[in-house]
């Protein structure tokens, strides 16, 4: 069963999606950090392990570690944003917006909101 607006009846209904936005960002920036922090060490380690191609492999190792843990760091932080954001949205914003009348609302039927 579709959606349908609780004011006028449509089913055009649009998502507004504000916290899996933000949250994915937010996800997606503290990931990169972390990724980039934790691969620090596995910068040193591909450093050490680069010494034995020479001083251009101790440096291709040390950037690649760092640049693969930021982002798997990124990817992993921002799957994680968007989905507590799926979720902020489904249950405590209202994500629903009437495409005819504007009327946003949620799925849950406790939170009915009268914002345009």
């Amino acid at each position: 069963m579709s959606e349908q607006c609780p004011r006028c009846q449509s089913t055009r209904i649009g998502n507004k999606n504000y916290g899996k936005r933000a949250a994915g960002v937010v996800g997606a920036s503290a990931g990169t950090y972390g990724g980039y922090a934790a691969a620090t060490a596995g910068a040193r380690a591909g450093a050490a392990f680069g010494i034995v191609a020479g001083p251009v492999g101790s440096t291709v190792g040390g950037i690649g570690g760092a640049v693969v843990g930021a982002l798997l760091g990124g990817a992993t932080g921002v799957s994680a944003g968007v989905i507590l954001g799926d979720i902020l949205d489904e249950s405590v914003l209202d994500n629903h917006r009437c495409l005819d009348c504007g009327y946003s609302f949620s799925t849950d039927p406790r939170s009915r909101s009268e914002s345009r």
